[in-house]
């Protein structure tokens, strides 16, 4: 049987693989229960002691106990970026420990409100979508429409 890769087959697989890797995240964010538990694994994975993160970090080995522990909210902006370089995090880990900083904090992943700030068209954008109730599909469409734009 021939396979003939038409717009709309090309179409459909690339809908797939998307919705695929959307459940992929699903499963790997659930994988932790919070910011803290993320990276006391990822230290531990790369076999790094509290007490020798903390010294990289420039903080007590306590205080990075309490956050690890949860009892304390994740770093600011400038030690999470920090973090992710000793973790030597991929892209889509460094996205997953910024979500769940952001989830800790109550607030918004804390590598998106200055972009949100300063492009009023994106608070428009959210809005819109809000009052629409856009759910996950027309995102992932949104999305994927940039991405292709990007090439």
């Amino acid at each position: 049987m021939l396979n003939y890769l038409t717009p709309e087959n090309e179409n459909m697989k690339r809908k797939t693989k998307n919705k695929t890797k959307k459940r992929e995240e699903k499963v790997k964010s659930m994988m932790y229960a919070n910011f803290g538990e993320f990276i006391s694994q990822k230290r531990v994975e790369k076999q790094i002691t509290l007490r020798k993160m903390a010294d990289m970090l420039g903080v007590s080995a306590p205080f990075l106990t309490d956050v690890e522990k949860d009892r304390r909210n994740p770093f600011d902006m400038e030690k999470l970026t920090q973090l992710a370089k000793i973790l030597e995090l991929s892209n889509e880990e460094r996205e997953l420990m910024f979500n769940l900083a952001g989830k800790k904090r109550n607030a918004v992943a804390p590598d998106l409100p200055e972009y949100i700030m300063e492009r009023d068209y994106v608070s428009a954008a959210l809005r819109t979508a809000r009052d629409l109730d856009a759910g996950e599909e027309e995102w992932n469409q949104f999305v994927e429409e940039l991405r292709k734009r990007k090439g």
